[in-house]
């Protein structure tokens, strides 16, 4: 549950490890209300990085959606599928490497925009943190692997 990740992340922050949020997937009309204020919430227990990713609706994905879509949002059905067609080329998915994450086109724009101001207004990803992993030791003996049972 969100409240239950929030906690999670503020016990993380409060033991002195660095921690982000990721807000996906972004869905056109559905969740993208939400962003602002889920970057808000997870500032406010110390996060210090964000981040955030396009609907992607690769494969077998896309039907499910969709009759995701049909049950849950049946009025903005259509509305939604348009938009996601406009931020994927005119196609349900796009593959490659950068667009494939984050879309391209005007509403793609609109939520980076929107992302990036809250950022800055919220202090989220100011720097980029290299994380120590020095100190770090894999459980169990040396140059033995682990087993699963």
């Amino acid at each position: 549950a969100p409240a239950r990740r929030l906690q999670t992340l503020d016990l993380l922050h409060g033991a002195g490890i660095p921690v982000g949020v990721m807000f996906a997937p972004v869905i056109p009309f559905i969740n993208d209300a939400d962003m602002e204020a889920v970057l808000e919430k997870a500032a406010a227990v110390g996060a210090e990085s964000a981040g955030y990713v396009m609907l992607r609706l690769p494969h077998e994905i896309k039907h499910l959606f969709r009759e995701w879509l049909q049950l849950h949002e049946p009025g903005k059905a259509a509305h939604v599928m348009n938009v996601i067609a406009d931020l994927r080329g005119g196609r349900d998915n796009d593959p490659r490497f950068h667009s494939r994450m984050c879309g391209s086109g005007h509403y793609a724009g609109l939520i980076r925009q929107r992302f990036e101001r809250a950022c800055r207004r919220l202090g989220l990803n100011r720097t980029r943190r290299v994380l120590d992993t020095g100190r770090f030791r894999p459980p169990g003996a040396e140059g033995v692997q682990q087993t699963l049972f």
